[in-house]
């Protein structure tokens, strides 16, 4: 134990205590931070003719955001189907509550082929897993088909002398992507500042063409003149 200035630091294990108080802390925190009150928990449970349990998912929604915490299939029922149902079943009740999208993470050694094939999109992943495992992360849309969206890296260049200019452009323009049901997934600059690369995804092709044809984008970028950016745009997708 530690104490410095009448207060005392102690690393402790499992501490049901302080978990509640935290999570009471953080959830009013969030609350008032969003304006989304409404955080409830969602479960799915499956039992056989013998009233055992014989598979379970676990998630959370909150605001328009949903997502899933545990999905389990018992091992003699694997491979019949229920871990697609669990997911159906879950993202019905989710649209139910008013949620737009719903995420979830899995373990390399788990089921990210399994997500994928659900049309769930990766966003992430973390690497350092004991076994050398990755940790991924995935995102899906519950308004739109997960098929239609577009994913895309760009690939920007800062003219000499107006790299200030062009950030402050960078910045105006991909605040401009919720409008067109586009998201900036990351962004990633050089030390000069001098380049940039954006990962960006659009819910559809429609939605990516309207970010293209945005007047005020065109606008911005044209009062720039020689000063604008050059970018290349790459259409990629997961392999």
């Amino acid at each position: 134990m530690t104490v410095t200035e009448g207060a005392s630091l102690r690393v402790l294990g499992k501490d049901e205590e302080l978990t509640t108080r935290l999570d009471a802390e953080l959830t009013a925190f969030n609350q008032q931070a969003t304006g989304a009150a409404d955080e409830a928990e969602l479960s799915v449970r499956v039992t056989d003719a013998g009233g055992e349990l014989l598979a379970g998912l676990t998630g959370w929604s909150w605001g328009t955001c949903a997502g899933i915490n545990m999905v389990w299939v018992r091992e003699d029922r694997r491979g019949e189907g229920w871990g697609g149902r669990l997911l159906a079943a879950a993202e019905q009740e989710a649209r139910r509550r008013g949620c737009t999208e719903i995420s979830v993470a899995s373990f390399s050694f788990q089921a990210p082929g399994f997500y994928r094939r659900h049309g769930y999109l990766d966003t992430g992943r973390r690497e350092g897993i004991p076994g050398g495992h990755v940790d991924h992360q995935f995102w899906k849309s519950l308004v739109t088909d997960p098929a239609a969206a577009v994913r895309l890296v760009a690939l920007v260049e800062l003219p000499d002398g107006t790299v200030d200019t062009g950030q402050r452009y960078e910045d105006t323009v991909l605040a401009r992507l919720p409008r067109h049901a586009g998201r900036l997934e990351r962004r990633l600059r050089t030390g000069d500042g001098r380049s940039e690369v954006h990962v960006i995804r659009f819910d559809t092709r429609a939605g990516y063409e309207a970010f293209l044809a945005d007047p005020e984008r065109a606008a911005l970028r044209a009062a720039l003149g020689d000063a604008a950016p050059e970018t290349r745009v790459l259409e990629v997708h997961e392999v």
